[in-house]
């Protein structure tokens, strides 16, 4: 599939929101509580303002949303900027990335996650990272084929509904040449 990826506008949000809830509803069924997933819709309105304020009004000018599917049709988003649990300056980091699970299988994901590697790269970070569920063996799977490694770190946080999450640590290292 030849996907056209593109920086989201702030029109892409409600489609961004359907993806996010959506891919969650498939990727995370038997990871995190049915009752949890089975209710995500009524967080809609919430993520589409939630993504509409991340792309309008983003934290910082490296924080970036980017879309793909076709010139119709949003079926994927990525989105990337400072790390945020190590050192900003020379770490960047992929905050997100998913995929509406009816196009799972058809590249768009390696094409999103591909051009977040390089936007990363880009915008000057020796290393680029993201958190992902420890027990999400297809996201870690598909990360380690991309090049991605597990760097050593975990996590346990609390989603706002009380579920725990527990999750680990992925990096790779840019090569650069040394300025002079």
């Amino acid at each position: 599939m030849n996907a056209l990826v593109r920086q989201a506008t702030p029109h892409d949000a409600e489609a961004i929101a359907e993806v996010h809830i959506r891919s969650w509803q498939v990727a995370y069924r038997g990871q995190l509580p049915d009752h949890y997933l089975d209710h995500l819709g009524h967080e809609l309105d919430r993520r589409i303002t939630l993504w509409r304020s991340e792309i309008s009004s983003p934290r910082s000018a490296t924080n970036e949303v980017w879309v793909a599917g076709t010139e119709a049709e949003v079926s994927g988003f990525v989105a990337l900027g400072p790390a945020r649990d190590a050192d900003s300056s020379v770490s960047g980091e992929v905050y997100a990335i998913y995929v509406s699970p009816n196009r799972w299988g058809r590249g768009l994901g390696r094409a999103l996650f591909a051009h977040a590697t390089n936007r990363l790269a880009s915008l000057g970070y020796s290393t680029a990272m993201l958190w992902v569920l420890e027990s999400n063996t297809r996201a870690r799977r598909f990360y380690e084929v991309a090049g991605w490694a597990v760097d050593g770190g975990s996590k346990r946080e609390s989603n706002p509904a009380g579920i725990e999450l527990r999750e680990v640590s992925y990096r790779i290292r840019f090569n650069r040449e040394k300025e002079e």
